[in-house]
C-alpha cells in the first residue's frame, strides 16, 4: 500500500502565502507523477497543479504566476507553494500521486489521494 499524508492547510488572509506538503510512503518503486487538485463546496474536484518525474509541471490558468509545485524525489514529497492567495482559493486541497508500487511477486501501478487539508482564504 501507499499513504499519503498532506500538510501546511490554514487561514489566511487575501493577499497571503501557504504552502503545502504531501508525503508518499509505502511499497513504492517508482512515481510517475504527483499533484495537487482542490475542490470548493458546491463544485468538481479540479487541477491545481501536477508535477511529472521528468521535470514538466501543468498549472490551472487560475493558478499560474501566483502558485509553484515542487518534488522532492528523495522524500517522495510533493509541496505547492501559494502565493498572492485570494478568496476563490477556498477550498480542501488534495495531494495525488501516480506511479508503481511492488507487492510480494510484482509490480503493480498505483494512484492514491490524499485525505486533504482546508485552505482558506479570507478577504
Amino acid at each position: 500500500q501507499v499513504q499519503l499524508v498532506e500538510s501546511g492547510g490554514g487561514l489566511v488572509q487575501a493577499g497571503g502565502s501557504l504552502r503545502l506538503s504531501c508525503a508518499a510512503s509505502g511499497s513504492i518503486f517508482s512515481i510517475d507523477a504527483m499533484g495537487w487538485y482542490r475542490q470548493a463546496p458546491g463544485k468538481q474536484r479540479e487541477l491545481v497543479a501536477t508535477k511529472v518525474s521528468g521535470g514538466s509541471t501543468n498549472y490551472a490558468d487560475s493558478v499560474k504566476g501566483r502558485f509553484t509545485i515542487s518534488r522532492d524525489n528523495a522524500k517522495n514529497t510533493v509541496y505547492l507553494q501559494m502565493n498572492s492567495l485570494k478568496p476563490e482559493d477556498t477550498a480542501v486541497y488534495y495531494c495525488k500521486a501516480e506511479g508503481v508500487r511492488l507487492t510480494s511477486s510484482r509490480q503493480v501501478r498505483f494512484q492514491y489521494w490524499g485525505q486533504g487539508t482546508q485552505v482558506t482564504v479570507s478577504s
